[in-house]
Order: C-alpha cells, then structure tokens, then sequence
C-alpha cells in the first residue's frame, strides 16, 4: 500500500524536540512509532518534507536512522525547515555509507507505485504583491522541478503529486502550480507544513479537478495517511 506523511520533525541530536509545543506534539515520536506500526515492509510511504531539524548530514544520522528503522520503503522530499540538505547526490551517498536502505529521495525524478507515478516538489509560498525578487526566484525553481518530476512520469495515466507547502490555503493560491498539475492530469495533491492554527485554514477536498489532503503529522495523528492499495 501507499501512505504519505508529513513533517516529522526529528530532532534526536538536535536538541529541538517538538515536545516541547505540548499538545498533540507531546510523545510524537512514540505516536509516530504506534503509526508506522500498521505499515509492513512491502509498503511505501512519501515523507513530505521537513524530516529533522538537523543543520547536517552528520547531525541528521539518528533521525534517518530512525526512519530506516520503521516499516517499509519511504520517499522523501525536502521541506522549508531540512537544513541538512544540499543535494541528492550527496545524501544517497551517506545513506549508503551509513547502511541507510529504505529512504528514496524524490528531487526532479519520479518514482512508481504499481500504475502510478509519485511526483512531487518542496513547493513555496509566493505572491506578486507581497513576494520578494528572492522568493520568485525560489517559485520558479520549484515550479520547473515539479514540471521535471511530472515530465519523469511519462505517459503513465496516475500522476499523484506530493508537495510540502500547500498550492492553495486560504485565500493563497498559487496558480502556476495548480495550471501545471492540470496540464498533466494529477487528479490528487498531497502536502504538509499547515501546523496548530493554521489546520483550520488547510484547504481539503475537491476544488477545480484537483483533490487537496493536507497530512502534517499533528493534523493526522501522526499516523500515515493511504493513499492508495
């Protein structure tokens, strides 16, 4: 089966637990544990971005250890808070380095689960009117990268598409994105990054074509969301 989840939030060398925040994050990561545990190895489960607070690689180790160590295969992609990451290349070498076997990176590629193919971006929050000259440099490579992954797909009929930041929350709609989705027939849109008050403004369901499902761990129990059998 194929799960998603999103901002996990690690910090075990880091020194940033989100227990701190109290509420639905306290215990999270025994909450993460007891979601995982319905999962099996022959599962796979997208990871939408912001993995561990850790500013490296290195700091990052038990946190990608700890994913490693939980049911089934997991693809990730990189989240506005993953510090660690400078590029693929250099993270799937210290997975291998580190015996690290069951974490895939999504970044300008697809991957497929039996007829569909997983897709998918960081994403960014901008406008024309409040956006920097900075933060339309970043939506550009965000949109072109998403436009890659879609591309990687081919002509396979299921494009899912998982994102970190949300296309479309509240009165933010970001329309290159949602129009390039369109283009390629991705009928459902997963993210994250929504947390505390802002879940009441997370933008679910149908709109325009496109099913919306925002999975930020506290907004779903910390337990993996199907996506599909």
């Amino acid at each position: 089966m194929l799960y998603t989840i999103g901002d996990l939030h690690l910090s075990f060398s880091a020194d940033k637990s989100m227990d701190a925040f109290g509420g639905a994050w306290t215990g999270y990561i025994q909450k993460l544990r007891s979601g995982f545990s319905e999962l099996t190895g022959e599962d796979v489960c997208v990871l939408c971005g912001d993995i561990t607070w850790a500013m490296s690689l290195e700091e990052a180790l038990e946190d990608f250890r700890f994913i490693d160590a939980l049911p089934g295969r997991k693809i990730i992609l990189k989240g506005n808070h993953d510090y660690w990451w400078s590029t693929a290349a250099k993270a799937k070498r210290f997975f291998a380095e580190n015996g690290i076997s069951t974490i895939d990176i999504l970044h300008n590629n697809c991957f497929f689960y039996k007829d569909a193919a997983i897709c998918g971006t960081r994403g960014w929050f901008y406008t024309e009117n409040t956006g920097s000259a900075h933060d339309a440099k970043v939506m550009a490579r965000e949109i072109g990268r998403l436009e890659a992954s879609l591309k990687a797909a081919g002509d396979c009929g299921k494009k899912i598409c998982f994102l970190h930041y949300p296309p479309i929350f509240y009165k933010y709609i970001c329309r290159e994105m949602i129009e390039l989705m369109h283009a390629h027939g991705v009928t459902d849109c997963w993210y994250g990054h929504i947390h505390g008050a802002g879940h009441a403004y997370a933008v679910t369901g149908e709109r325009d074509g496109i099913r919306y499902h925002m999975v930020s761990a506290d907004f779903i129990d910390f337990k993996p969301k199907l996506v599909m059998e």
